[in-house]
């Protein structure tokens, strides 16, 4: 039977492994010692939208993966891939298909480098989730979905992740030009990133106060000059759907970077808007709100070494 092996057991990929688990595919997960610990005492737990869902995942931390994998799902978060990287080497072999759910582009080229283009895909995932206190995957909107493509000329390795993740409960797509898809999803999070951020709430609340309706948009308007200066410019109802996103009245939609700061987490800040406001800068692109908003997140950052001691 063919395997899978997710890498992070966070809240984009213990959704989907959970998913992929329900549908019979043999999921095993790669975290550290203590979520394996947790994992094993407690299950994985999917709750927020309807019934709770449980399962008894089958886990392995570092020390204990010895062997190679058909499809690798790279789950973590953009600042921990550098450690990612090393762990998961020994589950990559010459037919595996490596598939990371990473914000932004840079990490293709770390993967690129290590395990080579073929082997690595381009990943898109749509989800809504956060980390419990307890560990559970708390689901917030009912959208999920999965976009894979080769970075360039079709390979085996989509194929085969393709019949891996196909009907496992979530949308599965395979795009011709799954790096334009990466570029417009970039734009999206780094929008609603930038909005929360420098409004400090949800969407709706931004909305509801003088200016705010006119603060997305602005912002949207800038990170779509990049991406189209970059050669991937966003399709007009691409555009369209986003805009409407970041002016609804009365939206609850907050941002991974908004609830990583109320939860005083490290934040992806220079991974979704300051690599994106760098590529602006090289393709003479201007971004001042890109730029404000990476510059508090900075600060925020900061802090939190402080008081960690760093």
């Amino acid at each position: 039977m063919s395997r899978i092996l997710v890498v992070g057991a966070g809240a984009t990929g213990g959704f989907f492994g959970t998913r992929l688990a329900q549908h019979g595919r043999d999921v095993t997960f790669l975290v550290r010692e203590a979520r394996a610990a947790q994992l094993r005492r407690d299950g994985l737990r999917v709750t927020g939208l309807g019934a709770d869902e449980v399962i008894t995942p089958q886990v392995l931390t570092t020390a204990e993966l010895d062997t190679t994998y058909d499809v690798v799902l790279l789950t973590v978060k953009a600042t921990a891939l550098d450690a990612a990287v090393g762990d998961l080497a020994p589950a990559v072999g010459p037919d595996t298909a490596l598939v990371p759910f990473l914000n932004g582009l840079d990490h293709l080229r770390v993967l690129n480098d290590r395990f080579g283009v073929q082997t690595v895909l381009g990943g898109v995932v749509m989800v809504m989730t956060t980390l419990g206190a307890d560990g559970s995957i708390v689901q917030l909107a009912p959208m999920a979905s999965i976009t894979i493509g080769a970075q360039r000329e079709p390979t085996p390795q989509v194929r085969l992740a393709e019949r891996l993740l196909a009907g496992a409960g979530f949308e599965l797509d395979v795009s011709a030009d799954i790096v334009s898809a990466m570029w417009h999803k970039w734009v999206f999070i780094a929008s609603i990133g930038a909005l929360t951020s420098l409004g400090g709430g949800a969407v709706g609340e931004i909305v509801a106060v003088p200016g705010g309706a006119d603060l997305g948009p602005a912002i949207l308007d800038e990170a779509a000059a990049v991406a189209k200066a970059a050669g991937h410019p966003l399709p007009d109802e691409r555009y369209a759907f986003t805009r409407a996103m970041l002016t609804e009245s009365g939206s609850a939609n907050t941002s991974s970077l908004f609830r990583d700061r109320q939860g005083g987490r490290p934040t992806e800040a220079e991974h979704i808007l300051g690599h994106l406001a760098r590529r602006g800068r090289a393709l003479g692109v201007d971004t001042p709100l890109l730029d404000l908003a990476t510059l508090t997140l900075r600060v925020y950052e900061k802090r939190l070494a402080v008081a960690a001691g760093g």
